[in-house]
């Protein structure tokens, strides 16, 4: 008869503690949910920029073995256009000169992941930023030997709200700083663009114009399956849509594979077949990034309100699309930007717009009391409309921007392509560096000074 020895029942139990964390692990790095099961192979929670797409661990680790250059190029595949638009101040050529090489041994900013560390939330700040307050002074001590006005400032200073920003200062270096000092505050004929679309799209060269040649259609010419049950409310929304407007009708969104396939529930990327710039932004921001098969690696459920680190309200829906904001069959752009953000935001800076001068304008337009233009939307900021510019500028689509993060931290971003339309650089400025005004959304002055504008002043000043 075998005997188990002491050793032999601890040795056994070893192997079948071992083997069942193996199956543990495994069962969950296969499992058909990765957004629930696959937290647990998190070291650390993310920034508040990558959290939405932490379980596609390959959209930044392209493999088991990746170094540093392996992780550059997965940032730069990410932020490396936005790097660029933003003529990045400290870009990798800087740092790969010889002439800088003293300078790479204390900081070697060839690599993101030099102060972009995921999953130390310890050591990360609100920007995903894990550097020392001081890292300015590293290359720059002796700032102060060409600006004399500098002299005497503190080493944490130089990032400070409307003063430098390491990648982008588009609208806070000194000759853009000079040139518009002595703006007012509030420009009363300031406006914001407006739609165009059906002004150009003729010229367009991504729009399906044989499809949907932008002729109005009615109700009695559209088809759909004999098993499909479309309400008076369905048809009533598309009725009055811009699609029905322009010639986009039922197949137009619900069959569009080549197989002539009934699509109950259409996908971004038929959106994109006729609103690709608009996509490619939702699929680079934060309501879509998920979605992006392409660039995270694999899928993941769309990003849902309650997964939000920002306050949201219990009420919100379950996952993000373009329907969510604009309706699955009114799409609706007036709605849109207020109504379909305040369902689901409910942090104070939200809750505090409607009671604010930027929702007086925007109902006076909404109204018909104002001119188009004048009123502000939460999307106003935060999903402003820009110049693309076609064919070296022979005409541009006032397109908007469904990516948030392209002006929302730092938030000076916002400055050229939002603020400046309606106020005035210093003004805005000191708007931006104040956290109590961002909290109540812009109701009362600023109350914060920034010093860059003066400083500018008297370098420009004639003798200095």
């Amino acid at each position: 008869m075998f005997m188990f020895g002491k050793n032999t029942v601890y040795w056994l139990a070893w192997v079948a503690l071992t083997g069942g964390l193996v199956a543990f692990f495994l069962l969950r790095l296969f499992a058909e949910n990765p957004e629930e099961d696959k937290t647990v192979f998190l070291p650390g929670h993310t920034s508040d920029g990558h959290y939405q797409i932490e379980l596609a661990c390959n959209a930044c680790h392209t493999g088991p073995y990746a170094d540093r250059d392996a992780m550059q190029q997965a940032c730069e595949g990410c932020h490396g256009a936005a790097l660029k638009e933003a003529k990045d101040d400290h870009p990798k050529s800087k740092f790969t000169d010889p002439r800088n090489a003293d300078r790479i041994a204390v900081l070697d900013a060839r690599y993101c992941v030099t102060c972009h560390v995921e999953h130390r939330p310890e050591i990360t700040g609100a920007m995903g930023v894990t550097v020392p307050a001081d890292v300015c002074y590293l290359c720059h001590a002796d700032i102060a030997e060409d600006r004399p006005s500098h002299e005497g400032m503190a080493f944490d200073t130089c990032a400070s709200a409307g003063c430098h920003n390491f990648h982008d200062n588009r609208a806070l270096y000194e000759d853009f700083l000079v040139k518009h000092m002595d703006e007012a505050a509030t420009d009363i004929e300031g406006r914001l663009l407006q739609a165009n679309l059906r002004d150009i799209v003729e010229q367009l060269p991504d729009y399906p114009l044989d499809q949907h040649p932008l002729n109005p259609v009615d109700l009695a010419a559209q088809q759909w399956p004999a098993e499909v049950t479309v309400s008076e409310e369905i048809t009533a929304d598309w009725l009055a849509s811009g699609h029905a407007a322009s010639g986009v009708g039922c197949n137009g969104c619900h069959v569009a594979t080549e197989d002539g396939e009934w699509l109950e529930s259409p996908s971004h990327e038929v959106c994109a077949s006729c609103h690709r710039g608009e996509t490619d932004g939702f699929l680079a921001g934060r309501h879509g990034m998920r979605l992006d098969v392409e660039k995270i690696g694999q899928t993941l459920p769309a990003m849902q309100p309650a997964s939000a680190r920002l306050p949201m309200k219990s009420t919100a829906g379950a996952e993000l699309s373009c329907q969510s904001c604009h309706g699955a069959h009114r799409y609706d752009t007036v709605a849109a930007p207020v109504e379909a953000c305040l369902s689901c935001h409910d942090d104070e800076h939200s809750k505090a717009y409607e009671q604010s001068p930027h929702a007086a304008l925007w109902l006076a337009e909404q109204q018909g009391e104002a001119e188009a233009g004048s009123g502000v939307s939460c999307a106003s900021c935060h999903m402003p409309r820009f110049d693309r510019d076609y064919f070296w500028g022979t005409f541009t689509h006032n397109q908007v921007q469904h990516n948030q993060s392209a002006n929302l931290r730092p938030n000076e971003k916002m400055i050229r392509e939002v603020c400046l339309n309606c106020h005035g650089l210093p003004f805005t400025l000191d708007a931006l560096a104040d956290p109590q005004l961002i909290q109540n959304n812009f109701s009362t002055p600023p109350t914060v000074h920034v010093d860059s504008v003066d400083l500018a002043r008297e370098r420009a000043a004639p003798g200095t």
